[in-house]
């Protein structure tokens, strides 16, 4: 597992996320681990990759529409999306994503509702790029 680049935050009766990356496609799988680690404190082995493509029509909308998508996956198929890959076009405005999708009768997973926009910040910065995420819980 790579380096942590993402820190849990208290954000009233919600929990956020705050993610940094070297490029734009490093700061969603970023923002995407701290999703699932909110979930469960130890993430088995288990599990089968699953792919998916999101589009939208800004850079912050992608961000919001992927992480939307791992809400909806999880929820469809049973699982807990975790070791995101993310490949972003230039565009900043297609993602094609892949994760592992963790049976949650192998985990004892904590229940997140959705994704917001509240607080939502995903900005360009000296060293890359910073994403803040609040998650309804």
């Amino acid at each position: 597992m790579e380096p942590v680049s993402f820190e849990l935050r208290e954000h009233t009766a919600d929990i956020a996320v705050e993610a940094t990356g070297k490029t734009l496609s490093e700061t969603f799988e970023n923002v995407a681990n701290g999703f699932s680690v909110a979930h469960c404190d130890s993430i088995p082995d288990a599990g089968v990759r699953f792919s998916m493509v999101v589009e939208a029509e800004s850079t912050e909308a992608l961000l919001f529409d992927y992480l939307d998508e791992l809400v909806y996956q999880r929820d469809v198929r049973g699982v807990l999306p975790v070791d995101h890959e993310v490949s972003i076009d230039p565009s900043g405005l297609r993602v094609e994503a892949s994760a592992r999708g963790v049976p949650f009768e192998v985990i004892d997973a904590r229940e997140i509702k959705a994704v917001t926009y509240s607080d939502m910040v995903l900005e360009e910065t000296e060293s890359g790029w910073r994403a803040y995420v609040v998650f309804d819980v």
